[in-house]
């Protein structure tokens, strides 16, 4: 049966929902926060990251952050600013930031559902991997760049394939 079989029967389909109903699917620790906002840990290779999905109805967007804390060196933040311009080129589909006064690395992306459409369960589940896949194929680099006295060219090298997790 697919993701979307399940929801077939509901004529009011709110996306956090259905968020909600893939972390129980996916066995994911999560809290539905509001109706409007749930927030869960999803174990990476790497990590374990934390993801907030909040639907905003007035624009009509799902918006997802995916954050993973992050302490670099000081003296190293010049190079993680220029790692970050590297690999969001390397990206379509979301962003990195970095929040240097909570000390956490962010990937972002918003959906934008205009004019009433439903994002469909695989959409969002995709929505979720990409953003778990994203900060895994680059948690290394950030690394490197941070703590291992890399260059940002070097430490993309270890960022070229996509990583495969447990998203």
């Amino acid at each position: 049966m697919s993701l979307s079989e399940d929801f077939l029967l509901s004529d009011d389909l709110h996306p956090i929902d259905i968020v909600e109903t893939l972390a129980e699917h996916h066995e994911w620790d999560f809290d539905r926060v509001a109706e409007d906002q749930i927030a869960m840990a999803v174990e990476g290779q790497w990590r374990t990251y934390s993801l907030t999905l909040a639907w905003s109805p007035q624009d009509e967007t799902l918006r997802l952050i995916c954050t993973f804390e992050m302490e670099p060196p000081a003296h190293r933040m010049a190079e993680l600013y220029e790692a970050l311009n590297r690999i969001n080129d390397q990206v379509w589909s979301g962003a990195f930031t970095y929040w240097a006064e909570q000390r956490m690395m962010v990937w972002r992306y918003g959906l934008v559902l205009a004019g009433g459409q439903i994002a469909g369960p695989e959409q969002i589940d995709k929505m979720i991997g990409t953003a778990v896949m994203a900060a895994e194929r680059f948690y290394p680099a950030f690394q490197l760049v941070g703590w291992g006295e890399q260059t940002p060219e070097t430490a993309m090298k270890v960022a070229i394939a996509e990583a495969y997790g447990r998203a």
